[in-house]
């Protein structure tokens, strides 16, 4: 599977927005809202990377049931850790704003 591949599974793994084309934005496993275009882009408030749920260096794989689209922030927060939620999506999902709760979703 070449990067494509893999970035088009990834992004339709990412859960969907009512009433927003899936196809352009999506959230993340924090609820921020990341934007298909913006893969890679950290000068975007909606760029996003793969990350990988479990980090390789836990004993993770780069099977596809390992990735995940992460708002770039939340992957940065996480590292090869914990998911730590530092971006989330307003209430009306049309901005990401700080999550200053930074709720951490597993171990």
């Amino acid at each position: 599977m070449n990067i494509e591949e893999i970035k088009d599974y990834v992004w339709r793994n990412a859960k969907d927005i009512f009433n927003r084309d899936p196809r352009e934005l999506k959230l993340d496993r924090c609820n921020a809202m990341i934007k298909y275009s913006e893969f890679g882009n950290r000068n975007s408030k909606f760029g996003w990377e793969i990350d990988h749920i479990i980090p390789v260096s836990r004993g993770g794989t780069d099977d596809l049931t390992n990735l995940q689209a992460l708002q770039w922030q939340n992957n940065v927060a996480k590292g090869d850790g914990k998911q730590c939620c530092v971006v989330k999506a307003n209430d009306n999902y049309t901005d990401n704003v700080p999550n200053l709760h930074k709720e951490i979703l597993y171990e």
